[in-house]
């Protein structure tokens, strides 16, 4: 990977979650920096004044004030927001919203893991595979990452 920090943004309202996923990414073997927004008004306001390049945002599903499948149909509005690569991170896993995510431009979906060990993989995974990919779009075979 580049040696410059990977730009995170971190779509969350669970505090413990969220200070998991920071520690978790301190860990791995790259240099990165994580912004955290904690819900969906909170998170559009912020993609709207970004000012610097941003390598993927990680959004749970179960946001207030705007939900992440209400947040995604808006984020894919957004002209300059278009290529940015959402990872759909959440604990459910239906399929019908799966889908429903995928079609609405979603990079990945991963299922937030049970253990600290499987979320530093995860990260690592989702960020490897973003970094190392310049295609918009994920094929359907392999937008549903596993842990």
């Amino acid at each position: 990977m580049d040696k410059s920090p990977v730009r995170i943004l971190l779509a969350d309202d669970d505090i413990d979650d969220c200070d998991f996923f920071s520690q978790a990414l301190q860990e791995l073997p790259f240099s990165s920096e994580l912004q955290i927004v904690h819900n969906g008004e909170e998170l559009l306001k912020t993609l709207k004044g970004l000012t610097e390049h941003l390598a993927m945002l990680f959004l749970d599903l179960n946001l207030p004030r705007r939900n992440g499948i209400e947040c995604m149909e808006e984020i894919k509005r957004i002209p300059a927001l278009t290529d940015l690569p959402v990872v759909i991170f959440s604990t459910s896993f239906e399929l019908k919203v799966i889908n429903q995510l995928y079609e609405k431009g979603a990079r990945y979906y991963a299922r937030k893991p049970a253990t600290f060990t499987e979320l530093k993989q995860v990260i690592f995974n989702v960020t490897r595979l973003t970094l190392e990919t310049s295609e918009p779009k994920t094929s359907r075979h392999q937008f549903v990452l596993n842990s």
